[in-house]
């Protein structure tokens, strides 16, 4: 196998990239979020329509992703793209915001909402009692969790990448079984699909855009993760090739299991039975299968998450294995194991994840995350159209197709949702902002901010 020349050895193909990116995307926010949009929109047609817009926002930004990864073929997405575009402070940032928001609040949110998933199995999680007077149990669980999914990635990338790969197919079959058995066997009910709730008959124009800007901030973090495969284009086979091709395809087949999915609930739940619930899925799948069958959606929905937790388990240390090459005051980050697993990233990633379980819930997380990833994903979008300025002949072996609608797509859209958002969950949003500010502070006053800028691209 060929390396990047960094100690990362190219060996993921393009289907196990593809698969990186399902189960990538596919993680706690399908799962969770109809729910809170039911709450905030209560209108099932906007909800379906937003999860529409979601998908071709991603589908855009799967485009530019494709351009700068084959462009730039080096572990780190985003944190590359930026340092080369804006300079290494915006790079910096980047890596800050993928240390915290990009991965361990996912993660943490994926693994929280498997552990409510498992009440149906242990309803003593649903007391969530404290343990030792410290942490609740449900907590502890997904903490344990988070470990036992480092313990498998310090067990070498192959066997990695294998229970990736097996966990996601397991998961895409189960999903698809789930669509399946709703529309042909389901006890559901189409009249959901026109049933408003009176909150949303009574909404003013600002509040329904306020709504509507919090709750498609939800949907694009349940897409984040279309560009899973660019984290590790470093390890990609011809990842010129390989990797628009996982881009692409990978956030195709989210879409379309999505808006499945989203039919599903609302077929079997209306939306004041969803609203502000946490495990829809359960939910919905009482409704359309009694209890048994919603037991059996339950592992296939935990299998989901856990892989969801696991792609991204793969892909953050690779952010901070990049940035540690880059930087050498942190340069432990690049520590790996015989096998090329960046061992310090990991636990570090564990170590911030852990602590965002038990400090956080659900739709907190969710909110957070989703403000902090919007706002990165659109500087990183940005650089397809400034390097088309400034770097015109740089080698591009994949060129965004329809240039330049797609970027300014992704663009108009995130500064609308972003705006609304804020005025919707303004402690979450500012967060978020005080989390990129907080990165752009460290690099401007430690000895980071004397690193020497790399070159322009050609």
């Amino acid at each position: 196998m060929s390396s990047d020349g960094r100690g990362l050895r190219r060996h993921i193909t393009a289907r196990a990239a593809t698969g990186l990116v399902v189960a990538n995307v596919i993680g706690a926010g399908v799962f969770t979020t109809t729910g809170f949009q039911a709450a905030d929109l209560g209108n099932p047609t906007l909800i379906l329509i937003l999860w529409v817009v979601g998908g071709a926002l991603a589908y855009c930004g799967a485009l530019c992703y494709a351009e700068l990864g084959a462009a730039m073929p080096e572990a780190g997405a985003e944190y590359v793209y930026l340092r080369r575009t804006y300079g290494p402070a915006f790079g910096f940032m980047s890596a800050f915001v993928s240390l915290i928001a990009g991965f361990p609040a996912p993660i943490a949110a994926a693994l929280k909402s498997l552990v409510r998933y498992l009440t149906a199995f242990f309803p003593i999680l649903e007391r969530d009692p404290l343990v030792l007077g410290v942490v609740h149990l449900g907590d502890l669980v997904a903490v344990l969790l988070i470990w036992a999914l480092v313990a498998i990635q310090f067990r070498g990338k192959d066997s990695a990448i294998r229970f990736n790969n097996m966990v996601t197919v397991s998961k895409a079959a189960g999903l698809v079984a789930i669509i399946a058995a709703a529309a042909l066997i389901g006890q559901g009910d189409l009249s959901h699909f026109s049933y408003v709730s009176a909150g949303y008959r009574t909404m003013s124009t600002t509040s329904t855009m306020t709504a509507l800007g919090t709750s498609l901030i939800f949907v694009m973090f349940c897409y984040s993760g279309w560009n899973a495969a660019a984290y590790v284009a470093s390890e990609i086979v011809e990842p010129q090739r390989n990797l628009p091709r996982a881009l692409l395809l990978g956030t195709l087949i989210v879409t379309i299991i999505y808006l499945g999915l989203n039919a599903m609930y609302l077929y079997g739940a209306n939306v004041d039975e969803l609203a502000g619930k946490v495990e829809v899925g359960l939910v919905a799948a009482r409704h359309l299968f009694g209890e048994w069958g919603a037991r059996l959606v339950t592992v296939v929905l935990s299998v989901s998450l856990l892989a969801s937790a696991s792609a991204m388990t793969i892909a953050g240390p690779r952010v901070y294995f990049a940035l540690g090459s880059d930087v050498p005051a942190l340069g432990r980050l690049t520590t790996t194991t015989a096998d090329g697993v960046p061992s310090t990233s990991l636990i570090v990633q564990g170590t911030v994840a852990s602590i965002v379980v038990v400090t956080g819930q659900v739709d907190q997380i969710l909110s957070y995350a989703g403000f902090t990833l919007a706002l990165m994903s659109a500087l990183a979008i940005s650089c397809v159209i400034v390097l088309r300025v400034r770097a015109p002949d740089m080698p591009r072996p994949f060129r965004v197709w329809g240039y330049p609608i797609p970027p300014l797509f992704f663009l108009a859209v995130s500064i609308w949702t972003m705006f609304w958002a804020f005025r919707g969950r303004p402690v979450e949003s500012s967060l978020a902002l005080l989390t990129v500010a907080a990165g752009g502070v460290i690099f401007a006053v430690s000895s980071l901010g004397r690193t020497p800028s790399p070159d322009s691209p050609e």
